[in-house]
């Protein structure tokens, strides 16, 4: 039963200068923990704290993948609707060459499409490991 977890039931309410709370909140920021109170708790018991490195200059690339990606996605859907309208339009004449145009082009466009959205999802671990 030693494994069972207990809840917290003391609480610790200290005050900061605005200075000091900077200091702090600067500090936790720069560490992996989501919560103010895990960090000071850590800090106080002595546990390992790890701190990241962000590297700023990736902000701007990693933006641009975003943009990319959804771009890519929206492409996507545009041609998935392209395909659904021409098949619910069977009977026209122009329907099966343009089936036939679309099914060329996704035969085309889908791999390219997957092999950047792989790239991109790649480099965005990359990244986020480096946090």
């Amino acid at each position: 039963m030693e494994n069972e977890e207990v809840n917290r039931l003391k609480r610790v309410t200290t005050r900061f200068k605005p200075n000091e709370f900077l200091i702090l909140d600067n500090r936790f920021k720069k560490t992996r923990f989501r919560k103010l109170s895990e960090y000071i708790r850590s800090v106080l018991l002595e546990k390992p704290i790890t701190v990241t490195y962000r590297d700023k200059s990736m902000d701007e690339v990693l933006e641009e993948l975003i943009l990319l990606r959804k771009e890519l996605n929206a492409i996507g859907n545009n041609l998935n609707q392209a395909v659904r309208n021409i098949n619910s339009a069977r009977g026209h004449a122009d329907t099966r060459l343009w089936v036939n145009l679309l099914g060329v082009i996704n035969s085309k466009l889908e791999p390219s499409i997957l092999q950047i959205k792989d790239q991109m999802n790649k480099y965005a671990d990359i990244w986020s490991r480096k946090l």
